[in-house]
């Protein structure tokens, strides 16, 4: 039997470790994200859930300029979301995207191709970047987390646009969840993308307004209405318009391999490589909507000791797709591998790497401690060289 991660300790099913957010144990050393996921299997009425799906499509066509908004990325998820909903209803939906400013070409053309194929409206919205740089910087400082801009755009913006063109419904793609603690499935409930999941998961405990204090200086002052996209709408504004948000992952059975099987066949969208991953593990496409994402799982690594690698293993043994002895082998080769795109990650901060090792290692979960150059670097993907670089950046 092969080792698990040493002296963290892990699930004996998924082997996720002990500092993964919201994860709990029980008395068979079976984590509460796989119990969960057995309970979803197991217990779930689909049948009856499509048909809560169909009342709330027909409540709400034809009742505003748009039937629903389904916010976008490109990713898997929102793409197979928008597929579905439009096959299945016939819908006409406002497509919402919010450019993180990390898009890669192969999710540009799959883009492309897929409002093309499907025929939508779409709005595409990139926040200025002058000012998303502020902000990575501080959420990075504050919270070792670059991706404050990210978590709360991509969810109160495209709310903002629901209250701008008055449509109530909104569709998000998979249920949270299937990947985290703070909800499960053993409640049969319906999950809702509202203030109290925005205030809990997508903040990191940081409003908008709070940002705004923190970037805004007077050598360099920030417009607060900068901040507007990345402010949670107005909550008695969106109850008086009956807004109903909610993960269409909640409706139907989400297996996002075979989710993206449909995609590429009926869309042709097209699957990349993911840094650090291995390709064979990541046929699927997982998160490579974002060119940053390879530092966002570097430092998970350092705080919590798995990475991505660990998060799709995961899932593949939860479907029954791997074994726990395979997820142990490949997080151990190719976990905590340093990503290339960390050197543009600290170009665009202005760090050293001896700043932003200084700024994670601190942040750690225990029991892990992190030993920097263990895992040795990661390869870069083929389109490394095409990443967005700042005029300055060294020769």
């Amino acid at each position: 039997m092969l080792e698990k991660i040493p002296v963290l300790k892990c699930c004996t099913k998924c082997n996720l470790p002990e500092t993964y957010e919201t994860i709990e144990f029980d008395t068979k050393g079976v984590c509460n994200i796989c119990r969960s996921a057995e309970a979803r299997d197991d217990n779930t009425d689909w049948g009856e859930r499509k048909k809560l799906l169909d009342a709330l499509i027909e409540k709400h066509r034809g009742k505003a300029a748009y039937d629903l908004i389904i916010p976008f990325s490109g990713g898997k998820d929102s793409t197979f979301q928008l597929l579905y909903l439009m096959r299945e209803y016939k819908i006409k939906p406002l497509v919402v995207r919010f450019n993180h400013g990390f898009m890669r070409d192969t999710i540009a053309e799959n883009n492309l191709r897929t409002f093309k194929k499907l025929g939508v409206d779409v709005i595409d919205f990139q926040p200025n970047w002058h000012v998303v740089k502020k902000l990575m910087l501080e959420s990075f400082k504050r919270k070792t987390d670059f991706c404050w801009h990210c978590h709360t755009g991509i969810y109160s913006y495209p709310l903002r646009v629901a209250l701008m063109y008055q449509v109530p419904l909104v569709f998000w793609g998979e249920a949270q969840a299937d990947i985290t603690g703070y909800y499960d499935h053993l409640n049969d409930e319906i999950e809702y993308e509202d203030d109290k999941k925005f205030n809990m998961i997508r903040t990191l405990g940081i409003t908008a307004e709070d940002m705004h204090d923190m970037i805004n200086t007077p050598e360099d002052p920030v417009d607060v209405r900068d901040l507007t996209p990345y402010t949670f709408p107005p909550v008695k504004d969106l109850m008086k318009m009956r807004y109903c948000s909610v993960p269409l992952g909640s409706f139907i059975p989400w297996d996002y391999k075979n989710n993206t099987e449909e995609i590429k066949r009926e869309l042709g969208w097209r699957a990349d490589q993911l840094e650090g991953v291995p390709d064979e593990l990541n046929p699927h496409g997982e998160k490579i909507e974002c060119f940053m994402q390879g530092t966002r799982d570097y430092i998970k690594y350092i705080k919590r000791g798995y990475s991505r690698v660990a998060q799709i293993s995961a899932f593949d043994v939860r479907s029954g797709r791997l074994s726990t002895e395979d997820a142990v082998k490949l997080g151990a080769e190719f976990d905590g591998q340093k990503p290339p795109s960390l050197e543009i990650f600290l170009e665009y901060m202005g760090l050293t790497e001896e700043e932003f090792n200084t700024i994670v290692k601190p942040m750690a979960i225990p029991p892990y401690d992190h030993k920097f150059d263990a895992k040795g670097d990661a390869v870069k993907t083929w389109d490394f060289d095409k990443f967005y670089r700042e005029d300055n950046r060294p020769k």
